[in-house]
């Protein structure tokens, strides 16, 4: 009966004209950055917070979570169309979606992946809705000892976002620490790494290190070598998959919404590897294997089922724990913080009408991304053909206004031009950004905690031991960090797919 209650209150948050405005601009703007290849989510929602300044933080937050499941949405028309994903979450999406077009069924390769992310994406609201409330109602019981574990669990995922190299994704977690403890000391309020400037007092500014580091890094690297252009001319068709396309899809779609929730749900899993994991558990589980990669629907139907539902699940650490669990969550985290909102527990008491007027504004938003995405594929193709150089400007315009206006000081600018620069290093010699992102955002908190939590304890660690939350999410952290181990040591010898790293 509660839950009844608490999604009517939702539903009466998220139908107010202003919210379901700004629910449709951010589902329309996500769909437009998942169809432009070399945006993607992490992109777009870092040059698109500056907009939400000064707006109701339930309405910038609905607006920015659609930004984020949009982009899922679009990402898989350029991945049919042309075969250039534009989100990494689409990857998997392009083996088969590709060569359907090729084969004159790019119309039944659209009309499935909408259904399949229409299906998925609602679903995972569900599952959040059933799963946050318990998990918020444990986390109550959590002190600084627990948080500090807590945090150092979300620290851990840098073994999935550190990419190919562990030491050079951990020396970028290290940075990205390193720059957290610019400003005021969090629990002694002394002034560090200032050096006087009274613009650093509050630290670094996260929303100019994530334009920077996403936003401009990207528009280098593009500037070197644009996206190809090659819309697929063929005729597109009709949209509704037909009666032995759903038949085939029909137990892809549920397997396929499980697998992208709960991998979705755990830190520094994410809607890639939710995608690489559902293309892989439905070629294991067909009888025509090797279908796969030459055009099967099922494929399709799998990765965008998946990675849609894995935006539900991403949300559940992040709204009940406050730990992000990708890149675009981690933003999506200090959007919410400088909104005056802490992530974890207590939002879930302390503001129930943000947290359900949110989620049940998910609801809508794919319902309104359904209807989008059908009728508009002939614009997004149209759109498809604008010259990259035309886009570069406008993206600069918009990033270098929005760095600007977070604080109104030029040190802003020149903070965000600084990190643009080194993310178009860091991506020239493979250093992964998530991780760099992720620490600047946990290690803050991390840091506060441990101060209060040896002030508890008269400066003896042994309180991170003698209390059965934080031994279990200790054991957690040793798990996390030896998996990647056991998994390369008994997958030795094995062709299996190869799993990307998380940096959507």
């Amino acid at each position: 009966m509660e839950i009844i209650q608490n999604v009517l209150l939702g539903f009466g948050v998220a139908l107010q004209p202003i919210n379901l405005l700004y629910c449709f601009i951010g589902c329309l703007a996500g769909t437009l950055i998942g169809v432009l290849p070399g945006i993607g989510p992490v992109t777009g929602v870092a040059i698109l917070i500056p907009i939400t300044f000064g707006m109701d933080p339930i309405t910038a937050t609905i607006m920015l979570a659609g930004i984020y499941y949009g982009a899922m949405y679009g990402g898989s028309t350029t991945s049919i169309l042309i075969n250039v994903p534009g989100e990494s979450a689409s990857v998997m999406t392009a083996v088969d979606g590709y060569q359907m077009a090729k084969q004159g069924r790019a119309g039944a390769a659209l009309g499935m992946s909408a259904f399949g992310s229409f299906i998925g994406g609602s679903a995972s609201v569900i599952g959040l809705m059933v799963i946050a409330p318990p998990v918020a109602k444990l986390a109550l019981s959590f002190g600084p000892p627990e948080y500090f574990v807590l945090m150092l669990l979300g620290l851990a995922t840098l073994t999935r976002l550190a990419g190919k190299n562990l030491f050079k994704g951990l020396g970028m977690g290290f940075l990205g620490m390193l720059i957290g403890t610019v400003g005021l000391d969090p629990v002694a309020g002394v002034q560090r790494f200032t050096f006087g400037r009274a613009d650093l007092l509050d630290g670094i500014g996260f929303v100019s290190v994530a334009m920077g580091l996403f936003a401009l890094g990207e528009i280098l690297i593009n500037i070197e070598g644009s996206p190809a252009e090659r819309v697929f001319s063929t005729q597109i068709g009709s949209l509704m998959p037909t009666k032995s396309d759903w038949l085939a899809c029909k137990w892809t779609i549920v397997r396929s919404t499980i697998i992208g929730f709960l991998i979705g749900s755990l830190p520094g899993a994410g809607a890639t590897v939710s995608a690489f994991m559902a293309y892989a558990a439905e070629k294991k589980a067909s009888k025509t294997p090797e279908r796969f990669g030459q055009g099967a629907i099922e494929g399709v139907c799998a990765a965008e089922t998946a990675n849609n539902a894995a935006t539900g699940g991403a949300l559940v650490p992040l709204l009940t724990l406050g730990i992000p669990s990708s890149a675009t969550v981690a933003i999506l985290m200090g959007a919410l913080m400088m909104y005056g909102l802490r992530p974890g527990p207590l939002l879930l008491t302390e503001r129930p009408d943000f947290f359900w007027g949110v989620v049940t504004s998910m609801y809508i938003g794919n319902v309104m991304l359904l209807v989008l995405n059908l009728p508009l594929i002939g614009l997004w193709i149209k759109i498809l053909k604008v010259p990259y150089p035309v886009l570069i400007p406008i993206i600069l315009l918009f990033i270098s206004l929005g760095a600007y206006t977070v604080g109104g000081s030029y040190v802003d600018l020149w903070i965000m031009f600084a990190f643009g620069i080194l993310g178009y290093l860091m991506r020239k010699f493979d250093y992964p950004a998530a991780p760099l992102l992720l620490a600047l955002v946990l290690g803050p908190i991390m840091e506060k905690n441990l101060k209060l939590s040896l002030k508890m304890s008269q400066g003896s660690i042994a309180i991170f031991f003698q209390r059965p939350i934080t031994l279990i999410l200790i054991a957690l952290i040793v798990f996390s960090l030896v998996w990647p181990f056991l998994v390369s040591r008994f997958s030795k010898g094995k062709q299996d797919l190869e799993l990307p790293v998380v940096d959507e």
